[in-house]
């Protein structure tokens, strides 16, 4: 490909990894051309990074954070519960 067409503004996308987005800002480095990409915010070679046409696909977004997830996880399943449910085990359902 030839880094004269990668520009910022274009959409991008590194074959070898399969990472796709927009070109940030092109920056020269030790003679070779780089573009900083906004999915990752790394720096890719522009002789390895091939033009992406048509329209952008949006990736599913996750209503909650993980973080919160885990929040929660910890409220529900935190091991003092657990050791003191099965602790109480009597009689019934225990084996």
């Amino acid at each position: 490909m030839k880094s004269e067409t990668i520009v910022p503004g274009v959409r991008v996308r590194y074959p070898s990894t399969g990472t796709t987005g927009k070109v940030l800002s092109l920056e020269e480095i030790e003679g070779r051309t780089f573009a900083e990409i906004d999915s990752t915010g790394l720096f890719y070679r522009t002789d390895r990074i091939i033009l992406v046409e048509g329209p952008e696909i949006k990736k599913h977004e996750r209503k909650t954070e993980t973080l919160d997830d885990y929040r929660h996880l910890i409220e529900i399943e935190s091991a003092d519960d657990l050791r003191e449910r099965y602790d109480d085990v009597t009689g019934v359902g225990a084996g």
